[in-house]
């Protein structure tokens, strides 16, 4: 279930996507949040400059591999623009932080992307349920999912 409280974490993530957007590099964005709800890291993608390993969610997991307890990590929730891809979601789980909180699913994406005829990823187009074993996940949120279907459509009309 959606609270207002994780809908205000999830427009951050929108944010976040939106200023990737214009620093020209593909629209994500991440925010990990403690069990006290506090924000603790948040971050963009980074693979304009060719390492496509340099995902916000990736980057989360490091962060909580290297600052926060087992135990903290179970307990904090991971907000995202768009739903964990396999190398994220294998990260999310090996490091062992809680719930998921998307805005927009990996399969809208998919979707999105081909009907504006982008190719397909060489990255199988995996649920994060299909990658983790029993993870607490929610999303996607349809009234942000359109706001990043959107910065996806502004991100691949500005590449032709």
């Amino acid at each position: 279930m959606i609270s207002e409280k994780d809908l205000e974490y999830l427009r951050r993530c929108v944010e976040l996507a939106e200023t990737a957007l214009e620093k020209g590099d593909e629209p994500f964005g991440s925010v990990l949040v403690s069990a006290a709800g506090e924000v603790l890291f948040e971050d963009h993608n980074h693979v304009a400059g060719g390492d496509h390993t340099q995902h916000p969610e990736f980057a989360i997991a490091r962060w909580a591999a290297n600052n926060m307890a087992l135990e903290e990590r179970g307990r904090a929730t991971v907000y995202t623009s768009g739903e964990h891809c396999p190398m994220c979601a294998a990260a999310h789980g090996w490091v062992g932080l809680g719930r998921i909180v998307y805005a927009s699913s990996s399969g809208q994406l998919a979707g999105w992307l081909s009907e504006m005829g982008v190719a397909p990823s060489r990255v199988q187009n995996l649920a994060i349920e299909d990658v983790i074993k029993d993870p607490a996940v929610d999303g996607p949120v349809p009234e942000l999912a359109e706001l990043v279907h959107q910065l996806h459509r502004r991100s691949h009309e500005a590449k032709r």
